[in-house]
C-alpha cells in the first residue's frame, strides 16, 4: 500500500495528528486515571512492538502517554505504523 494511502488512513483515525516537526509522523496523546494505568498501557504497547519488531517513540508524564509513530529506516509512515496505531487505540479501550 502506498504511503499516501496510509497517511489518509491516519486522517480518518480519532486523535492521531501529523507532527509539527516536518517529519512524516503521527502522534496521539493517551490519558489515564493515574501513573499505574499509563505504565500498564505502555507495557502492553511494548509487547506488541516486540511482536511486530516496530518500536514507537513515546513519552510518559504521570498519567499521560504520547505515542509518535514513524518508520525511521523508511523515512516516514508505513503499514507497521498504522498497525501499531490500531493496536494502541484498541488496547486503550481497556482503560476507559
Amino acid at each position: 500500500m502506498g504511503c499516501e494511502n496510509i497517511k489518509n488512513k491516519f486522517d480518518d483515525m480519532v486523535g492521531w495528528e501529523k507532527t509539527t516537526d516536518e517529519r512524516e509522523a503521527f502522534c496521539k496523546i493517551f490519558k489515564f486515571s493515574d501513573f499505574k494505568q499509563a505504565f500498564s498501557f505502555m507495557t502492553g504497547i511494548a509487547m506488541k512492538a516486540e511482536q511486530i519488531n516496530h518500536h514507537p517513540e513515546w513519552e510518559n508524564v504521570y498519567n499521560k502517554v504520547i505515542i509518535t509513530l514513524t518508520t525511521h529506516d523508511k523515512g516516514g509512515i508505513t503499514e507497521l505504523d498504522y498497525e501499531m496505531a490500531i493496536f494502541a487505540d484498541s488496547f486503550f479501550k481497556n482503560y476507559t
